[in-house]
């Protein structure tokens, strides 16, 4: 089992002057987040947020404006101070730190990329990735040699002397995410770091993104408003709404298996081609034999993680049914039927 790096336990934030009592009330009588505003001028910012992350997992956080995406992850580094619950972050309470503790837990350990990077407009592209090293007090050889190694991760090498406004919006964003990696950190926060760039270069920097925390093994909270984003980039989704979290699940199935309305208007004409495997739409191989008995001895076979779109491919160039493998197992069989349901999705 993967070692958890960073749990969530009934996590609340409610702000105002009455937060206290507003906390208590809602414990206490079951308020809503109308309610609390209304009895006790206080806003909840998130309610109730429980999860947990593996290592090197990439864990998506989205919703619409204003549900508390944001708020929660200014949490995890206790930029935001809890009203309620428990948060630990490799393995240490994060409200129990000192302000010391919590500050080297911020500087060594969780690196934070933000939309809006704020580079020091009066440093070169090399002192700011060196920035967070310099306030741990390290020499200037070991910065240098540092910076230079997270810009050659991020294809700047060559662009150390510059300023930021030399350059462009995307090259700006990867000084920040070389920034965030300068200290080697096992914890990163994204908050929304790409919405604000063009979609080609957008897309540019999810793919260096995702090489790079997989290569790293970076254990991930990523937030976006974008749903194609979360299920470009995300190991697993948590899909928030007026500050609680709605459903939590793997791209396939949030897709597939929508839990309500709200999260089901969301995934509304998300492609499932790229989402959906064939271990989701496959009958098992007893039953299919049992039900038709075919001799499937030269049908084409496939693992089990083939998407849709791969058995479309695949099922073009033959009247055979598609055998699904496991370890080498024959484990199912997608049939025609079966795919062009698991194309068509919903209750099918």
């Amino acid at each position: 089992m993967s070692e958890t790096v960073i749990e969530l336990e009934g996590v609340w934030k409610i702000f105002g002057d009455k937060a206290e009592q507003a906390m208590k009330a809602v414990k206490e009588d079951k308020l809503t987040k109308p309610q609390v505003l209304e009895k006790f001028g206080c806003v909840v910012g998130i309610a109730d947020c429980s999860f947990s992350v593996p290592r090197g997992e990439i864990f998506c956080v989205m919703g619409l404006s204003g549900s508390g995406k944001s708020t929660m992850v200014r949490h995890l580094n206790r930029l935001i101070e809890p009203t309620a619950g428990k948060i630990t972050v490799l393995g240490r309470d994060v409200l129990g730190l000192n302000q010391n503790d919590l500050r080297v837990l911020r500087a060594a350990h969780i690196g934070m990329v933000f939309q809006h990077m704020a580079l020091f407009p009066h440093r070169t592209v090399r002192d700011n990735v060196a920035f967070p090293l310099q306030v741990q007090g390290e020499p200037k050889s070991t910065r240098w040699e540092v910076s230079q190694r997270c810009l050659d991760l991020v294809n700047l090498d060559g662009y150390e002397d510059r300023y930021p406004n030399e350059l462009s919006g995307g090259m700006q964003q990867r000084v920040g995410l070389a920034r965030a990696l300068a200290s080697d950190p096992e914890v990163l926060l994204m908050d929304e770091p790409f919405s604000a760039l063009d979609p080609l270069i957008r897309r540019q920097l999810q793919e260096q993104f995702m090489a790079l925390s997989a290569d790293l093994n970076k254990t991930t909270v990523f937030i976006t408003h974008d749903l194609d984003e979360a299920i470009r980039i995300g190991n697993r989704i948590a899909i928030m709404k007026d500050g609680a979290i709605v459903q939590i699940g793997t791209p396939e199935e949030i897709v597939t298996n929508p839990i309500d309305d709200y999260v089901r208007d969301f995934v509304e004409g998300i492609s499932t081609l790229k989402l959906v495997f064939a271990h989701s739409v496959m009958e098992r191989m007893v039953d299919y034999q049992w039900q038709h008995g075919d001799d499937l001895s030269v049908a084409p076979r496939v693992p089990h993680d083939t998407d849709l779109s791969g058995l479309i491919d695949i099922s073009t160039t033959t009247d055979q049914p598609v055998v699904i493998t496991d370890d080498g197992k024959d484990v199912g069989v997608v049939s025609k039927t079966a795919l062009l349901k698991g194309i068509k999705g919903g209750d099918n």
